[in-house]
C-alpha cells in the first residue's frame, strides 16, 4: 500500500486548496503511469479540492490530507478541527452559497465515512475507484 500525508494550516484558502491538489496529483503519479484510470484521477482530484475546501471553510482554517493507495481504491481523508459533520444541503442555484460539493463527493466516491476524533475534531474519508 503506498501512502502519503500532507498538513497545511491555510493562510489563503486558493493557494491551500491548490497545494492539496498539487499534492494529490503528485501522490496519483508516484504509483505509475497505470496505476488509475485517467478519469478516476480527476475524481480523486476533485473530491480532494471539495473535501479541503469545506475543511478550511467550516473547519477553523487548517486540515490534514492523507492519501492511501489500496487493491481498487484509493482513500482520501480529510481531518479538520471542526465536530461539525458535512450535510446535504439543497443546491443554491440563485445565490451561489454552495451546496453542490457534498452531493457530488457521494456520488464519485464509492462509500464515504465520517470518523468524529476523540480530542474534537473529524476525519472525512471518501473511496474511489481507481
Amino acid at each position: 500500500m503506498t501512502t502519503m500525508s500532507s498538513e497545511r494550516t491555510a493562510l489563503r484558502t486558493l493557494t491551500a486548496v491548490a497545494g492539496a491538489r498539487q499534492s494529490a496529483r503528485s501522490f496519483l503519479e508516484s504509483l505509475g503511469p497505470t496505476a488509475i484510470d485517467p478519469e478516476h484521477a480527476d475524481s480523486v482530484i476533485l473530491v480532494v479540492s471539495e473535501l479541503v475546501t469545506n475543511a478550511l471553510r467550516h473547519g477553523g482554517g487548517s486540515y490534514t490530507l492523507r492519501l492511501a493507495a489500496h487493491p481498487g481504491v484509493i482513500e482520501v481523508a480529510v481531518e479538520d478541527p471542526s465536530s461539525d459533520l458535512p450535510r446535504m444541503r439543497t443546491p443554491d442555484l440563485v445565490d451561489g452559497t454552495g451546496g453542490f460539493g457534498w452531493h457530488m463527493v457521494n456520488d464519485l466516491a464509492r462509500a464515504t465515512v465520517i470518523t468524529p476524533l476523540p480530542e474534537g475534531g473529524k476525519t472525512v474519508r471518501a473511496l474511489l475507484p481507481r
